[in-house]
């Protein structure tokens, strides 16, 4: 698979989002999927399509808000780590070994060290929380996730007065992530989040999905989920958390900075340069329907952004 750099990059490289969709939703509701006529589209074995029970307490949900099915949030998902197409993280992290994890925990704190992933749980209330999840390319889900709020694992650290900001980064291991051998972005992945943002009730490291633990596409064995935000914000398979006086750099913003912000708050009055934001494709549905504010936590969150340009700050 040839894979190129960010910067090198035209839109003309790449399928738009908007014709993948079109196609894989035609197909659904043509009953072709389901009955497996088309080549490419054939189910997969019997135990892959069991569905597990949707879980959790809905958070900023809409009445006809429905949990994805489970073989669409693990079989398209956006993780270059293993590959750049949306199947391409199921087929090339079934390899990948998440336990035993550590992550390191330091910067501007007064108890920093590393941590296995469950001395994060032992002391943590896991919860199960259902969000809506959406993504840059103007496509969305509804998710079931499994959890620990972030601000946990910030208070035992205990934050300095100086920290201002978190900064994530992802694994570094190009023989277990495949994609990583490529220069389609600079590695390791890397994230931030305001210090307020991150202790916010809704923030969450993500530990698991549709009450079972994190498969290995979705970011295992820990991930960062916040809602609010497009979906790249969500950094997968962290292994440090680092807090920081300075906002951190972000993966994305430093390979194109023209498309990606720090903040990427869901914006529908803000456009990607090359498409509207103004609607989105919810997974398995044919129509587009209205972008929300905030993804629909508006209420929740708007108050962290008061008196901020959302325009200047994408």
């Amino acid at each position: 698979m040839l894979i190129r750099r960010a910067d090198d990059l035209r839109s003309s490289d790449t399928t738009p989002e908007s014709l993948y969709l079109n196609r894989r939703d035609f197909l659904a509701a043509a009953g072709l999927l389901g009955a497996g006529l088309v080549a490419g589209f054939a189910p997969r074995d019997a135990g892959a399509m069991q569905e597990p029970q949707a879980v959790g307490k809905p958070f900023g949900l809409q009445p006809d808000d429905k949990p994805t099915p489970w073989k669409d949030v693990t079989g398209y998902n956006n993780f270059y780590e293993f590959g750049t197409g949306k199947e391409d993280p199921a087929e090339y992290a079934k390899g990948f070994v998440p336990r035993p994890w550590t992550v390191q925990v330091d910067g501007l704190v007064a108890k920093s060290g590393q941590y296995q992933l469950e001395d994060f749980l032992k002391p943590s209330a896991v919860e199960d929380r259902i969000y809506r999840h959406r993504c840059v390319e103007a496509w969305s889900m509804v998710i079931p996730w499994r959890g620990i709020p972030l601000a946990d694992v910030l208070k035992r650290a205990q934050p300095s007065s100086q920290a201002k900001f978190v900064e994530f980064t992802t694994l570094y291991d190009p023989k277990r992530m495949p994609g990583q051998r490529s220069g389609v972005l600079p590695w390791p992945y890397v994230e931030g989040l305001r210090l307020d943002e991150a202790m916010h009730p809704l923030t969450l490291l993500a530990t698991g999905v549709y009450g079972r633990d994190l498969p290995n596409q979705n970011g295992a064995p820990l991930r960062l989920v916040v809602p609010w935000k497009y979906g790249f914000k969500g950094i997968k398979s962290i292994v440090r958390i680092r807090l920081v006086d300075k906002q951190p750099r972000n993966t994305w913003n430093e390979a194109n900075p023209q498309e990606y912000g720090f903040y990427s708050n869901v914006n529908p009055e803000v456009d990607h340069p090359r498409w509207s934001q103004a609607k989105e494709r919810r997974i398995g549905e044919f129509l587009r329907r209205p972008t929300l504010m905030f993804n629909g936590y508006k209420d929740q969150v708007a108050s962290l952004y008061a008196g901020m340009d959302l325009r200047k700050n994408f």
